[in-house]
């Protein structure tokens, strides 16, 4: 004969497992729909995101090559092209996929969530430059219109993301292209990084190694069919042409160009001083706001006083003030060096 307290600890576990399975909002069964939901979501955003892309470069977008970018296959990719057309996103024409005015203005706001939290990655946190557009394109898909515009607030409204990509407004507006390819300027040429492409990765991580970004002024020397030779920032370069096509350059007249090459603080032995250029662009956010918070700034003399053990960090006089720096953020402040070493 079975015991009661068996039947009572069976009766318990069903019903335990039951409610794991159908628990309106936290149940198995409701965590899979609003998995599948999210990722069916996440799939016509990210297609709306390419067909925007593809009409601002002039290039065409078919089921084809949308299956292609998704990773999808042609029979999914199809069903998700009649679900927008239904909906009233996109229509087609010729076999080409385009997008309607509703279309566009939804793709514009992933954009602008995605531009904007790339923004937040890279001013407010420590997270290296090559994994901002991955975690972006998480949160692109979680960030509602509300929360975008708080975010946006809280940053002062930025007008470009860290890569140099306008961020849409609000209403949608973005402003025109500018500037032209890297490999477009002939040797001897000046001009003003304004935009690094981040995809493909790879490419982007090779950019991001070079320590290249928006706002470099940069002089080509050499350009043959195997590279691109160029100064940035008073640093030479190298990149293979299919690397640099990825930079856009506003060009520029020698006139425009800043002055002279410079140095950074690392360059300092015990005793010498610098003056102060400019803090690099690389350097953003909160390690900039403490750098200028120290006195860092254009015009500030600062003299290297004592070495640590390890070589790293030192002690610089800044103002007055003796304030340890790490080699990594001496790095990117530039100086001129004053030739008289001060004791």
């Amino acid at each position: 004969m079975e015991s009661p307290f068996f039947n009572l600890a069976v009766f318990a576990t069903i019903t335990v497992l039951a409610a794991a399975l159908l628990w309106p909002r936290v149940g198995f069964i409701q965590a899979m729909r609003t998995r599948m939901r999210m990722t069916k979501r996440t799939q016509l955003e990210d297609a709306l995101k390419y067909a925007h892309e593809c009409e601002s470069n002039d290039r065409p977008v078919t089921n084809s090559s949308l299956a292609k970018a998704l990773q999808i296959s042609p029979a999914k990719t199809a069903e998700l092209a009649a679900h927008m057309t239904r909906t009233g996103l996109i229509f087609l024409r010729d076999s080409r996929i385009l997008l309607t005015k509703e279309g566009k203005q939804y793709a514009l706001q992933i954009i602008r969530a995605h531009r904007l939290w790339e923004r937040y990655l890279a001013d407010e946190t420590g997270l290296s430059a090559t994994e901002w557009h991955r975690e972006a394109e998480k949160q692109e898909h979680i960030l509602t219109g509300t929360d975008a515009d708080k975010l946006a607030a809280e940053m002062g409204d930025p007008v470009y993301d860290p890569h140099g990509d306008p961020i849409p407004t609000t209403s949608g507006k973005l402003p025109p292209k500018k500037g032209k390819p890297l490999t477009d300027l002939a040797e001897g040429e000046f001009g003003s990084i304004i935009h690094l492409e981040d995809e493909p990765g790879t490419i982007f991580a090779q950019l991001a190694a070079e320590g290249l970004n928006p706002g470099m002024q940069i002089r080509v020397l050499e350009k043959t069919s195997k590279r691109i030779h160029f100064i940035a920032d008073g640093e030479e370069i190298v990149l293979a042409p299919v690397v640099a096509a990825n930079v856009t350059i506003l060009p520029l007249s020698k006139e425009d160009m800043a002055d002279a090459p410079h140095d950074s603080l690392t360059s300092l032995n015990i005793g010498e001083a610098g003056k102060v250029t400019r803090i690099s662009r690389a350097c953003r956010g909160q390690q900039r706001r403490r750098l200028m918070d120290l006195g860092v700034l254009p015009g500030t003399i600062i003299t290297a006083k004592m070495r640590s053990a390890g070589g790293d960090p030192i002690a610089y006089d800044i103002r007055g003030a003796t304030i340890g720096l790490r080699n990594e953020q001496a790095e990117m402040i530039h100086i001129r060096r004053i030739e008289e070493t001060v004791s």
